[in-house]
């Protein structure tokens, strides 16, 4: 029986192979778009479950109140750290961690710019990344120990054992290799190439030791291990006003324990709250894979309907000879499961020949893995939910009807037999449209973004990190660079123009005394504004010519605006950590934050000390690399250990808007995929709707009908839908839109004209499709669709 099922379903294949091939090629586009999407998925949605205690594992936030709302903070203070380590028996363990930074690691003549974290002596025994050479108790033992991970070790070491080496420490410190770590799945939220303990951090950082009973600065990350998950409720209420115990009452702290499978997905606070994150992305790119795996399959049900006649006699046949309802359901289900097979083969071989490309766009390093049980199970469900999905209406349709009347060769449709055709072409277009719409509306969103006020010059403008060697000839260095012809201005600051790294509080003179206003901070020395390229409002910068700026602050537009201070503004004595700062220059709104949130108010203060980058402004020319090359030669003459590395500020913005880019690179990609799988449908189904009316236009033709009049007879039916798709789809869209654009403080507005522009492509779309097969039924000879009356 299921050899002569599985010939009967090659035969049907091959003897209509042009709907074969439009049945095999949607399927196959949408399953692969199904995998690729859901790589990706998998992939955010599996981040960090590799650690055996991932449910055991949290961060230690804090909840406080200012800016009129309360405010979710990653980083506390010091002291929280040994403070969690006695609040609760169900801590099992406590580490502390620093936010990771590029150091240089040198062995011999190799130099290395490696990322790596400063570490609790508990690190690995809570996190347990598998180590390859070591104990998790014992590697972190010596404070001038260093674990590396393989790729490090080969790197530094090539094929020697690493154990007991020693590596020199951004050229000042030696440390000892102790430990070996497997490299690091990119899935981790920790991404580093070695770690530190941070007892020696302690040993060598004079700002760690004076923090350590320091329960003001909120500079550090703070994780615990607990004895069992059950307990976090318990012992968060237990930690959970640990700062206003030590003084922290200003603005009300209150700590939290963040579990360690929300990080990475659901990250987003409003208020105190978790509002979301990633997942809402994971949730929007998996609906998009559903929807056009169905949509795959609807023209699968559309075309196998369409042609229902051409099996009806082989159904009556069957059922004549015995054959029952059960057995004619599974045959059919069965084809399009074989069906599905066939073009789940061609997805996987579509989707490893673009996963590069893939791979490239979403900036991960995605595999299909072909040797797991997980791909096997994946692909064996795929397939037959696809057939199932596909097939199911077919299967019940065809095996319905009736013996008697089939082989008598009357009409086996009534007059409904076309509706859920219909039916399911209108949610083809309803979805295709739904993309079209928000696809626009990502990228007016991305526009609006990318094309607000910066208040500084991107152009030529360069970062350069700041080592140990800058530190001790950056004199020399500016000089230098300045004198080279090739560099306009210098300066350094506690953050790149494109980064924040502090956050303070400020009082100014009428300032409520309830009121609690976050600032970006900035330390900087001299020509910052100059370097940057931000205009100044009022007064002056920071300059060498008045050693009182020593004890000066400079503001922006946005501070000046929220104190509403009184003429005259400069001259003003502010507020700062218990002492007087005067105001002598207000600077224009630099966009230094995310772009989706308005500027924040911000004071620059003059400390040469606090100090992460070097910012150098290059003069215009024709020949950037040339620019490039002066600065790298005057770097390398004074801080010769370190390799030599920048970024520049426009590049780094751009990387801001990744996400929001990703979204509107697939929803672009998605879209047009999914027009394409509708229009392959609807494709067959106008070339079967134009041959079962070759008698009818034949006829019409004798009469005196026009070739437009029958095009335009054949595509009304069509137009009717793809409007009817638009009248549904064009709300539900504005809704979902409204929606998602409610994420960003600074979000554009649903463009009326996004619509009609839409509706009316759609509309064309369809129409040239369904034209192709009306003109060509519109210009048969109709001697020959009537030779058989």
């Amino acid at each position: 029986m299921f050899k002569n099922y599985f010939l009967v379903t090659l035969r049907n294949l091959l003897k209509n192979g042009f709907y074969s091939f439009i049945n095999i090629a949607g399927l196959s586009i949408g399953i692969t778009c199904s995998i690729l999407i859901l790589l990706w998925v998998y992939d955010e949605v599996s981040y960090d479950r590799f650690l055996p205690k991932a449910d055991r594992l949290y961060q230690v936030w804090a909840n406080a109140k200012f800016d009129g709302k309360v405010q979710s903070w990653t980083s506390v203070p010091l002291p929280t750290y040994e403070g969690m380590r006695a609040a609760d028996s169900h801590i099992k363990r406590a580490a502390v961690t620093d936010w990771g930074g590029d150091h240089l690691l040198t062995v011999g003549e190799t130099r290395l710019t490696k990322r790596g974290y400063w570490v609790g002596e508990d690190f690995l025994q809570m996190f347990e990344f598998p180590l390859l050479v070591g104990q998790a108790d014992q590697v972190m033992a010596d404070p001038r120990s260093i674990v590396i991970t393989e790729a490090t070790a080969k790197a530094l070491f090539g094929d020697e054992d690493p154990i007991n080496k020693v590596i020199r420490l951004d050229n000042e410190q030696d440390v000892k290799v102790s430990g070996v770590l497997r490299n690091l799945p990119t899935n981790s939220t920790f991404q580093f190439d070695f770690i530190l303990p941070w007892k020696f951090r302690e040993q060598i950082n004079n700002w760690v030791r004076e923090n350590t009973t320091n329960w003001g600065n909120y500079s550090f990350q703070v994780f615990v291990e607990l004895d069992d998950p059950a307990h976090h409720a318990a012992v968060e209420s237990r930690v959970k006003m640990m700062l206003q115990e030590h003084g922290e009452k200003d603005t009300k702290p209150e700590l939290f324990l963040y579990p360690l499978l929300h990080w990475r997905l659901h990250s987003s606070f409003d208020n105190g709250v978790e509002t979301g994150g990633m997942i809402e992305y994971v949730q929007l790119f998996t609906i998009i894979a559903i929807f056009i795996l169905i949509i795959a399959c609807i023209n699968f049900m559309n075309l196998a309907t369409a042609r229902s006649e051409r099996r009806a006699r082989e159904v009556g046949i069957r059922k004549s000879i015995g054959s029952r309802r059960r057995e004619l359901v599974l045959q059919f289900i069965g084809e399009s499961t074989f069906i599905s097979f066939i073009a789940f083969v061609i997805a996987v071989l579509l989707a490893q020949l673009l996963l590069p490309y893939y791979n490239d766009m979403v900036e991960k390093k995605l595999v299909i893995g072909y040797l797991t049980s997980r791909f096997w199970l994946f692909s064996l469900g795929l397939i037959f939910v696809t057939g199932l999905v596909a097939g199911s209406y077919p299967a019940f349709y065809l095996s319905s009807f009736q013996p008697v009347k089939v082989l008598k060769g009357k009409p086996t449709a009534g007059k409904g037999a076309s509706l859920p055709r219909k039916i399911l072409v209108t949610l083809q277009f309803g979805f295709s449209i739904l993309l079209i719409i928000g696809t626009l509306v990502i990228y007016q969103q991305i526009q609006l973004l990318k094309g607000r006020t910066l208040g500084y010059d991107q152009e030529n403008l360069m970062a350069i990190n700041y080592t140990n060697e800058v530190s001790k000839n950056y004199k020399a260095i500016k000089l230098d660079l300045l004198a080279s012809g090739a560099v306009e201005a210098v300066t350094k600051s506690n953050s790149a123009i494109t980064d924040i790294n502090s956050n303070n509080f400020l009082g100014w003179p009428g300032k409520p005394e309830e009121l609690r206003v976050i600032f970006t901070t900035i330390a900087t020395e001299y020509d910052w504004a100059k370097t940057m390229g931000i205009r100044i409002l009022e007064g002056r910068e920071f300059s060498e010519d008045f050693k009182s700026d020593t004890s000066a602050i400079i503001i922006n537009k946005a501070a000046l605006e929220l104190m509403n201070l009184k003429d005259p503004i400069l001259g003003t004595e502010l507020d700062l950590w218990g002492k007087k700062r005067t105001l002598i220059g207000v600077v224009d709104n630099v966009l230094m934050g995310s772009p989706n949130e308005p500027v924040k108010p911000m004071f620059a203060i003059l400390d040469p000390e606090w100090i992460d980058a070097v910012s150098v402004r290059l003069k215009k020319t024709n020949d950037l690399q040339a620019s490039i090359n002066v600065v790298k030669a005057v770097f390398e003459k004074h801080a010769p250990a370190y390799p030599f590395e920048y970024r520049f500020a426009d590049v780094e913005f751009q990387k801001k808007f990744t996400t929001i880019n990703l979204t509107s690179q697939l929803a672009s990609i998605f879209a047009t995929l999914t027009i394409l799988i509708t229009g392959l449908g609807l494709f067959g189904l106008a070339s079967f709707t134009a041959e079962q009316r070759t008698k009818e236009i034949g006829i019409r033709k004798v009469l005196g009908a026009s070739v437009p009049s029958l095009v335009q007879m054949i595509s009304r039916d069509f137009s009717v839908l793809v409007i009817i798709a638009f009248t549904i789809s064009s709300p539900l869209a504005w809704w979902l839109l409204t929606m998602y654009l409610e994420r960003y403080t600074i979000r554009t507005s649903i463009g009326w004209w996004v619509f009609p522009l839409t509706g009316i492509v759609s509309l064309i779309f369809a129409l040239i499709i369904v034209s192709t097969q009306a003109l060509r039924a519109a210009h048969a000879n109709p001697v020959n669709s009537l030779r058989s009356e």
